[in-house]
């Protein structure tokens, strides 16, 4: 809820800095920001991964929780967008990436056949806290400042995280290995595929989370507490969607439901976001990206598990880290350089063709991994 639901809500800060703090800055460089976070997260996840099979992930938990909040909490006091880089960015990410890592592997091993319903449960806490946080942030830079808004983020991060930490427990005892890494997986062309699938497909899901508020106030002309509510519908969609999908991938299949997923999350951008202008229609892609764009994170633990199994879970999606990380540096800076380039900071077809071409790339890696895995039509992966 905390981890990712803070990045989520990163589009309220992004309007607040582009719009009111730093007006001269670049939409690119502000979009580092919250593009770092997650880009820091999944590379410093890739040591967590490692850690998680070595110490206990309630500790490494609880230091997640302290790190990341007192992150916010620094950046509450910077007044450049350098400085923010370094502390709602990448320092955040490193304290995230402890609570993230340790919340992404822990229910798959505590769960076998509602495997993909409990994971999309407990990745539904991303969309619970985007939903929240966004209105919540969006109330406390009008009313407070952006920097109490961070302040008070960070504390309720280091006191409801730290508070749970204590039920960070893993089922199993990691296996000793020679290897403190282990590399073979990367030649098993199933991962190949994953990862891809994984890269495309991340760098195409925080686009909209970021830019779709300020479309909302740029192009439809609403005010500016509609950006919130744009990031309040989406987050909130995803809510459902993460349950619905989980369902669904319990029942036909969790990588099946991924690529479905994924598919309609493209669709909904270049079919309803790109051709069309209108309030309506915009909310309604806003609603359905959010509902279906939450598997991409949800699903990719289950699929990793039931591929590569549950014992080698932490290592291989400390790898898949790599993917999500690469996934964020392709995602928002290029698109808000296309968006200040081309659209002139009002043109966002650039921006949205961009997004759908990721999605898509998403769905044909995992249409592959499908087919060497299985190339029976109904058959249950």
């Amino acid at each position: 809820m905390l981890s990712i639901g803070t990045t989520t809500t990163y589009g309220v800060y992004l309007q607040e800095y582009k719009l009111v703090e730093f007006s001269d800055a670049s939409s690119s460089l502000l979009s580092w920001i919250g593009t770092l976070q997650f880009s820091a997260m999944c590379l410093f996840g890739i040591g967590v991964g490692v850690l998680c099979e070595h110490f206990d992930t309630r500790l490494l938990s609880a230091l997640g929780a302290l790190i990341s909040g007192l992150a916010l909490v620094a950046a509450s006091f910077c007044n450049s967008p350098w400085k923010l880089l370094l502390t709602q960015g990448l320092l955040y990410g490193f304290g995230g990436s402890l609570l993230y890592i340790t919340g992404l592997t822990l229910p798959p091993q505590w769960f076998s056949k509602y495997r993909a319903l409990a994971t999309g449960i407990a990745i539904a806490g991303s969309g619970i806290g985007g939903l929240w946080l966004s209105t919540a942030t969006r109330a406390m830079t009008s009313n407070l400042s952006r920097q109490w808004a961070l302040r008070i983020t960070g504390l309720v991060i280091i006191g409801v995280c730290g508070a749970t930490c204590s039920l960070m427990k893993m089922r199993f005892k990691p296996e000793k290995r020679q290897k403190i890494i282990d590399l073979s997986v990367l030649c098993d062309r199933r991962f190949v595929l994953l990862f891809l699938g994984a890269l495309f497909g991340s760098a195409g899901y925080f686009i909209p989370y970021y830019f779709m508020p300020s479309y909302a106030v740029v192009v439809l002309g609403k005010n500016s507490d509609w950006g919130a509510n744009v990031s309040s519908i989406m987050n909130g969609a995803s809510i459902a969607g993460r349950v619905v999908m989980g369902v669904l991938g319990d029942r036909v299949g969790s990588l099946n439901t991924l690529w479905a997923a994924t598919l309609l999350s493209c669709l909904s951008i270049l079919v309803l976001w790109l051709p069309f202008s209108s309030a309506g229609t915009f909310f309604a892609a806003a609603a359905i990206f959010g509902f279906f764009s939450g598997a991409i994170v949800s699903l990719i633990p289950v699929v990793t598990a039931n591929i590569f199994g549950v014992r080698r879970l932490p290592s291989v999606i400390g790898l898949l880290m790599l993917a999500y990380m690469t996934g964020g540096l392709i995602s928002s800076p290029p698109a808000g350089a296309m968006l200040d380039k081309y659209g002139h900071g009002k043109d966002f077809d650039g921006l949205v063709i961009y997004t759908g071409v990721l999605l898509g790339a998403s769905a044909i890696s995992q249409t592959f991994l499908r087919l060497i895995i299985s190339r029976q039509l109904w058959y249950k992966v």
